[in-house]
């Protein structure tokens, strides 16, 4: 005994599970034997019924996910801006073919995103159509083909065409309609409640075909799929399946039991509220039962002879597990409610003792994590109290400086006012309340105090003009993108040049986007300096003590929060000039 004790010590859990399960189940297997076929034969029916309705529940499932999920689609489709626009889209509209490319691109996103999808159409109530997939047959309108007709007819419902054969649709992806479902639904205008339009998605049937194929009932058991009408939606290759009457199938258990071909077979099907179809299982009762005959045979033998030795080993061997579990949960129950100093100390080897230096390692670790918030915690409250001591500093001195700037103007130094006043409306800007985003406004009025404040530095070497869309003044932008730029062209472009320089700014509203452009005819960047900034343009990280940090904050600032289609764009020519482009979401 000490010996196998020591055995067990080294072998991991699972085997010592095996084991002992192994050596209970042989318990039930001869009570079994011994009560007799009858009852034990019963019991094994049930389990089998059981068994295959929980196959059947999850089939009926699987299949209501993959219809749901098409039927998602076209409510997403049928809530797209560009799908509702085809759907109302004229044939005498002069940018129809802008509508038809973007409602295409919309449709190639769900199939591409979608492999089940084999085709997607969209027809409106004019007989127009778009498809990714599906191409219409011959001229006549695809508006009376009965699919169009019942979906148009009851838009509030899905509607689904088993096998559908004889439509005047083609499919450009090379499948035939026996290969798919067909799922239609109408499309309702949001605002009228009109109904625009039927979309149709083609599901391939090969994923049902994956989802019934998972089942097996038995050696020959079988399942497949009925539609509302009778038809055949999905069904193995297997003779007894066209034997399957439809008019059996009306037993308010959902199972009966029939001859077919001089055997009996259990018959039980489950009726799908959403789809209207009948998933139906079907297997042999002969061969089950020839299972439980052969089974009682060898429960009878081998159970007289380990009976007894079943009932010690199984108390040995519970124990062996269940000491070292119940002292572990007796320590998580102490670290529940607060003592950390709990360790398990195991004289096993296996999962167990896995387990207990496991939860030693989490009580260190948890240990370990309460300190760190407590430092960071502290370290995050320090770092408050030097930002809030960080923006006194500069509400003193644009507070000062308006003071300045009134005592100036009691002394008629206009020039003094004007300067001041520009550089106290800089750093008001600037600091915005600790705001990140500013309306457009506020930001040509920044860089524009910033650039009459180097005007009286320049006087006549520096011009400048700032153009903007009325329309774009509201908007808003992350503060401080034009300032660095406007810089950067005063000391590296208008600085570097003989003679007066200009900077012209403009803001419009192009391609969607905010659209800034910082232009300048100073000396102008050689080729390989213009290479380095795009180098930098796109790097990760930049020091800030590097030559132009100022235009890489500036661009990674407006990607990091937008995204990579946004950013700065850089051209030149050496000695002619400079231009800067800003793209901005429009926000």
């Amino acid at each position: 005994m000490g010996a196998f004790r020591t055995f067990l010590k080294g072998e991991n859990l699972r085997f010592k599970l095996l084991l002992y399960f192994f050596t209970l189940i042989l318990l039930p297997t001869v009570t079994l034997g011994v009560l007799g076929n009858v009852i034990y034969s019963k019991s094994i029916e049930d389990q089998a019924t059981v068994h295959t309705g929980q196959m059947i529940e999850q089939v009926t499932r699987n299949v209501e996910f993959y219809i749901h999920d098409m039927e998602n689609i076209i409510y997403y489709l049928s809530d797209d801006p560009q799908i509702i626009a085809f759907m109302k889209h004229q044939n005498d509209e002069n940018d129809s073919e802008d509508i038809i490319q973007e409602s295409r691109r919309v449709l190639k996103t769900y199939s591409d995103v979608h492999q089940e999808v084999a085709g997607i159409l969209v027809v409106n109530d004019n007989n127009f159509y778009i498809s990714n997939g599906m191409d219409r047959i011959s001229r006549d309108p695809l508006t009376e083909e009965s699919w169009y007709k019942r979906a148009f007819a009851s838009p509030k419902v899905i509607h689904l065409f088993s096998k559908p054969i004889g439509r005047n649709i083609k499919a450009t992806l090379n499948y035939s309609g026996d290969e798919v479902v067909s799922i239609a639904k109408a499309v309702m205008d949001p605002l009228t409640g009109r109904r625009l339009g039927v979309i149709l998605i083609d599901l391939k049937l090969e994923k049902i075909k994956q989802v019934i194929e998972a089942i097996t009932l038995g050696k020959n058991g079988f399942l497949y799929i009925m539609d509302a009408n009778g038809g055949i939606v999905y069904a193995p290759i297997n003779p007894i399946v066209y034997r399957v009457k439809n008019e059996w199938l009306t037993d308010y258990n959902n199972s009966i039991v029939k001859t077919i071909q001089g055997s009996e077979f259990q018959i039980i099907y489950k009726d799908s509220t959403y789809t209207n179809w009948k998933t139906i299982g079907v297997f042999s009762l002969n061969e089950t039962l020839q299972e439980v005959t052969n089974l009682r045979h060898y429960s009878i033998m081998i159970g007289i002879i380990t009976l007894v030795l079943a009932v010690i080993a199984a108390f040995f061997f519970t124990a062996s597990i269940a000491k070292p579990l119940s002292k572990l949960r007796m320590l998580m129950k102490r670290a529940e409610e607060g003592d950390l100093s709990v360790r398990f100390n195991s004289r096993y080897n296996d999962e167990i003792g896995q387990l207990g230096n496991s939860f030693n390692n989490m009580i260190k670790e948890i240990s370990n994590l309460i300190d760190m918030v407590y430092v960071e915690q502290r370290r995050k409250r320090e770092a408050e109290l030097k930002t809030l001591q960080a923006q006194i500093k500069p509400h003193f001195l644009y507070n000062t400086l308006y003071t300045i700037q009134w005592m100036a103007q009691e002394h008629g130094a206009q020039d003094v006012v004007k300067i001041l006043g520009a550089l106290a409306n800089l750093f008001r800007i600037g600091l915005s309340k600790g705001k990140e985003m500013i309306q457009v406004h506020e930001e040509l009025e920044h860089v524009g105090s910033y650039l009459a404040i180097q005007k009286a530095r320049y006087e006549d070497k520096l011009t400048y003009e700032i153009q903007y869309d009325e329309e774009i003044i509201h908007y808003r932008v992350l503060k401080l993108i034009l300032q660095p730029l406007v810089e950067n062209a005063i000391y590296h472009g208008i600085n570097a040049r003989r003679g007066g320089g200009k900077i012209i700014i403009t803001g419009s509203v192009k391609e969607g986007k905010l659209y800034f452009s910082v232009v300048d005819n100073g000396i102008g960047i050689t080729k390989e300096k213009l290479k380095e900034i795009r180098e930098l343009l796109d790097s990760n990280h930049v020091e800030p003590a590097a030559a132009g940090f100022g235009i890489f904050n500036v661009n990674e600032r407006i990607r990091l929060s937008f995204g990579k289609e946004y950013g700065l764009i850089y051209t030149s020519v050496y000695e002619e000039g400079t231009k800067v482009e800003v793209w901005h979401p429009l926000i």
